[in-house]
């Protein structure tokens, strides 16, 4: 493996953070021995940013169209030189000097996340049981405790992250996408406490939008590689309702046969069961190849 480290910044519209972020990282990483180099992904910023960080010992790479932060991560990943990648968001919420402790665990782990220790966001009262609710989902579907799911503060093996760059968003659940990829795939995953600072500048997080791409994000990627714990637990529920159902029209509202309903409940139980199957199947086939 390339042990040559890129740190990979996105940005859009961050002038006031952008050029403190690239100074710390640079302190930080030149006081240690790694070979590196940072990579500046402007996403067709409409402010000062891109002009503050062409005057920094890094590397601009620019998008033409704003495409989001996802997109710009993967425009990094794909460009980048080093083997590891070291990921921080640009608004100088996420500690520079937190990197060498994370890269201690390279290359043990194949990727190592920040557990952050407060929520900073906008709208925290909606955010919090949002994310938590989020967290317990995904940590249910992925069959492991997942402590923080969508940290942007991350370091990582660049030889993994290309077999499944196609399956990143180019939206904010780009992070989220990469801890299930990591974790559906048996891959080691390292979880370290880091500080969570206060943003500059106004956040990007739309709570609607994001929220429902964080989900849609969660349940697609379990689909994708583990769809039997979704489809096993969406036919229990349905073929309990329709068994309990059954016993209430033939017991209790003294109907003494199954109603039509009943038959098409347990039906579409052992359907969905039979729709998990196929799809268990296909995956089971597609690693294989």
């Amino acid at each position: 493996m390339n042990n040559k480290i890129s740190i990979i910044l996105p940005v859009y519209n961050e002038e006031e953070s952008i050029g403190q972020v690239i100074d710390d990282v640079f302190a930080v990483m030149s006081g240690t021995d790694y070979d590196f180099e940072i990579i500046v992904v402007d996403d067709a910023s409409a402010d000062r940013s891109a002009e503050i960080a062409r005057t920094k010992k890094i590397r601009l790479l620019q998008h033409i169209h704003n495409k989001g932060v996802g997109a710009a991560r993967k425009t990094g990943i794909l460009n980048c030189q080093g083997g590891i990648i070291v990921m921080l968001d640009s608004d100088n919420t996420y500690p520079a000097k937190s990197i060498p402790e994370a890269l201690k665990f390279i290359p043990q782990y194949d990727q190592v996340i920040g557990i952050r220790d407060r929520e900073r966001g906008t709208l925290r009262i909606l955010r919090r049981p949002v994310k938590w609710l989020m967290f317990r989902l995904a940590s249910f579907l992925a069959k492991q405790h997942i402590p923080d799911l969508n940290s942007g503060f991350r370091v990582l093996k660049k030889e993994i992250i290309l077999k499944y760059l196609y399956l990143i968003p180019d939206g904010f659940s780009c992070v989220s996408t990469m801890t299930l990829i990591f974790l559906c795939n048996g891959y080691d995953i390292k979880y370290i406490p880091i500080e969570y600072y206060q943003r500059k500048g106004k956040s990007k997080f739309r709570i609607v939008n994001d929220t429902r791409d964080f989900l849609f994000t969660i349940i697609r990627i379990i689909m994708y590689f583990n769809p039997l714990r979704i489809f096993i637990p969406l036919s229990l529920i349905l073929l309990g309702t329709g068994i309990i159902k059954v016993l209430f029209d033939v017991y209790i509202a003294s109907i003494h046969n199954m109603q039509e309903s009943d038959i098409v409940i347990i039906v579409s139980a052992i359907n969905i069961l039979t729709f998990g199957l196929l799809a268990d199947l296909i995956v089971t086939i597609h690693k294989k190849e």
